[in-house]
């Protein structure tokens, strides 16, 4: 039951902005500056979502008790819902990235990442008012959950993709917060 939560959420929305890939030397000052700004405040940030989703694969991958299921979920929604707020803010506060509609990008990304942090409470909210005392109830309540991040996982990262196109994409992929790891490094994605 718990598996398909855990599933849900490593396939899920878990951060199109970590981590870009490709980088190029043609990028200007503005765009690395705007990128650096952001991209600084991110790793940290997808570093509690990683870690609020080994927490959910755990206590799947064990046979936790509900009441352990659901403290651990709640508090794994918790942490993901406030990195993403994190990541709203590290983006507003960067500004108005220096590209074509550079103000729309901004606020829609940020109006993204609050929506999906909204998102994570909305789920913690749901898990902490479950009944853990009565299994078959919790298991479809779980399974609920686990359909409900595959929809947020599908959902709006439409913002976070055009940040992340062009210029502006590049200038990202060069800092060290939204780099790709290397073969042999270990991997700072969370998808």
């Amino acid at each position: 039951m718990n598996r398909k939560l855990a599933s849900a959420l490593s396939g899920g929305a878990v951060l199109a902005l970590a981590l870009t890939g490709c980088s190029s030397d043609d990028s200007d000052e503005k765009a690395r500056s705007w990128a650096k700004k952001v991209c600084d405040q991110l790793q940290p940030q997808v570093k509690k979502i990683q870690d609020a989703n080994t927490s959910i694969s755990e206590h799947s991958d064990k046979d936790s008790s509900s009441e352990d299921v659901q403290k651990a979920d709640s508090a794994a929604f918790q942490q993901i819902s406030e990195a993403y707020k994190s990541l709203a803010v590290a983006v507003d506060k960067a500004g108005e990235p220096p590209v074509e509609e550079g103000e729309t990008l901004r606020k829609d990304a940020v109006k993204e990442l609050n929506g999906i942090s909204a998102s994570y409470t909305g789920l913690k909210e749901k898990i902490d008012g479950m009944d853990p005392k009565d299994r078959a109830e919790f298991a479809d309540d779980l399974k609920e959950i686990a359909d409900d991040l595959k929809t947020l996982g599908k959902s709006g990262d439409q913002a976070i993709n055009k940040l992340q196109s062009g210029d502006l994409g590049k200038a990202m992929a060069e800092q060290d917060g939204c780099r790709k790891p290397g073969p042999g490094e270990a991997s700072p994605s969370a998808a």
